[in-house]
């Protein structure tokens, strides 16, 4: 697999959809790595995983997004009222987002935060930067759960407090520690993943209508 940001767009085959739990309101499914959340540019980025979700759930509307890189957790509300309210949810930081990667080196401390401005880096889009003058506040709490002394990585568990583009990854890399895998920020350590090990692992919020805590879980398939 070449780590290249000019590689021909190949998603996954599809299939059927790996649904985690759905109800009236919402639908949550398992995203591949590969895969766009929503269409690209061009008729070659048309599939994705909102256009193969919407072919067996016509009302399903994506609330939020994941790199195309990145697996794991994807939100979809059932209607438009439905995708107001979640939208809502998600702005007002009412929505805990957690993560598992595997990043370069040993992390340390054991858990800590990363809060470093972003803002994007308009001559080399689509890349994101830290700009501590102009950048928008970005905050990353992270904790260490394992460092593998034979390929010198650390398993982590990240949970972004804000959204921002790209968040994880340039924070992770703005630290000395890229996410292994990461084409755009993580420079030689790329080579060592097949692809971004980065996975959107659990979901936890409100649910809209009943106001029970949902809490929506996916293993890393790294």
């Amino acid at each position: 697999m070449l780590h290249s940001l000019n590689t021909a767009y190949a998603p996954p085959l599809g299939g059927d959809l790996y649904l985690i739990y759905r109800d009236d309101s919402l639908i949550a499914v398992n995203k591949p790595a590969g895969l766009l959340a929503v269409p690209g540019r061009g008729t070659d980025k048309q599939d994705c995983l909102a256009s193969r979700v919407q072919a067996e759930f016509p009302d399903a509307l994506i609330v939020h997004r994941l790199d195309m890189a990145t697996s794991g957790l994807l939100l979809f509300a059932r209607g438009a009222e439905m995708q107001r309210r979640i939208s809502q949810m998600f702005r007002e930081r009412e929505v805990q987002k957690r993560y598992v990667a595997v990043v370069s080196g040993r992390l340390e401390p054991l858990a800590g935060e990363i809060n470093l401005p972003l803002i994007s880096d308009w001559q080399n889009r689509p890349r994101q930067k830290v700009d501590r003058d102009a950048g928008k506040p970005s905050l990353t709490r992270y904790r260490r759960l394992m460092h593998d002394v034979n390929t010198d990585s650390s398993r982590v568990i990240l949970e972004p407090v804000t959204g921002r583009t790209h968040q994880l990854r340039v924070h992770l890399a703005a630290i000395g520690h890229p996410i292994l895998g990461d084409a755009l920020y993580g420079g030689e350590s790329v080579i060592k993943a097949e692809r971004l090990l980065l996975h959107a692992s659990m979901l936890s919020f409100d649910h809209p209508l009943s106001g029970k805590l949902l809490s929506l879980t996916s293993e890393p398939p790294f």
